[in-house]
């Protein structure tokens, strides 16, 4: 691959997906890019790039953009999140909306589903302490792929026992084969859909709570402080917005606060105008959570 391919890449990458790619990357993008060429019946990654400066190779650009953002997951990653979505968030949210009964959740980055199964999995197990409450899973991502994978719920014995305790494997899993395929109790909780962040999402309404996470790292510097800044609008005033382990909003956006002791979790700031919880709630019902 050329000097010039690479360029061509790495700006149709940006343009599509907002990944940001430096000089060094290019080891990363024939690893990835070289089975997609073998795939589509081309000798090389030069031969790639000619056929997608084509005008009718729109399906193709979607399997190259979907080949280099797809990223690692896996089931209640890094933990901490989970914790304080158990001790923090959802008791806060409770306490909030003892009228409504009513909470919105979206995984922003849900890649292959690990992270919102995790949140149906951890909702699941406090079923009777949420008795009554509707408890809404939204999970997009840019990749029909990896989407479709999410809602059929099955994954590799390696996938399964990574991240997720022994006691939820049997509990929620069936084994299929030499896979296992999560159960229809917990898939029926969340809702996916296709959606790229770089473009508008407020048609999807507001939120109680949003995880972006391990997303903002792949971004430049203008395309995260426009995401937070949109996500911003679509989080209600004392709703929280979770980042990954190695992303903040501090230096980028004044549109959230960082709260003390609670790593990777932000509220909205109050010093904007902000939207009013259970005002404005008529986005379509995605699950009910209690039974």
């Amino acid at each position: 691959m050329t000097p010039f391919d690479y360029d061509f890449l790495r700006k149709c990458l940006k343009e599509r997906s907002g990944l940001v790619l430096s000089a060094d990357k290019q080891y990363l993008v024939e690893s990835r890019l070289l089975p997609v060429a073998r795939r589509a019946g081309l000798n090389g990654l030069s031969e790639l790039v000619t056929k997608l400066k084509r005008k009718d190779t729109e399906a193709l650009m979607t399997t190259v953009v979907e080949a280099m953002t797809t990223n690692e997951t896996f089931f209640f990653r890094d933990k901490t999140p989970f914790e304080h979505f158990r001790s923090t968030i959802l008791p806060a949210l409770m306490a909030a909306r003892p009228n409504s009964h009513h909470i919105r959740i979206w995984c922003a980055a849900a890649s292959t589903g690990q992270e919102p199964y995790s949140l149906a999995m951890a909702l699941k197990e406090m079923e009777h302490e949420l008795d009554g409450w509707r408890i809404d899973i939204l999970a997009t991502d840019l990749s029909a792929e990896v989407l479709e994978k999410a809602r059929q719920g099955i994954y590799s014995q390696f996938e399964a026992q990574r991240g997720l305790p022994i006691q939820l494997l049997i509990k929620y899993f069936t084994q299929v084969g030499e896979m296992w395929q999560i159960a229809p109790n917990i898939r029926s909780m969340v809702k996916f859909h296709q959606i790229n962040l770089l473009t508008d999402f407020a048609h999807l309404g507001m939120f109680d709570l949003v995880l972006c996470r391990n997303l903002l790292i792949y971004f430049d510097q203008a395309a995260k402080v426009d995401l937070l800044e949109r996500l911003a609008r679509v989080i209600y005033d004392d709703g929280y917005l979770i980042l990954g382990a190695a992303e903040t909003v501090v230096g980028l956006t004044e549109s959230f606060r960082v709260l003390s002791d609670k790593r990777g979790l932000y509220a909205p700031n109050l010093r904007q105008p902000r939207a009013v919880p259970g005002v404005g709630r008529h986005a379509p019902r995605l699950v009910t959570v209690a039974s």
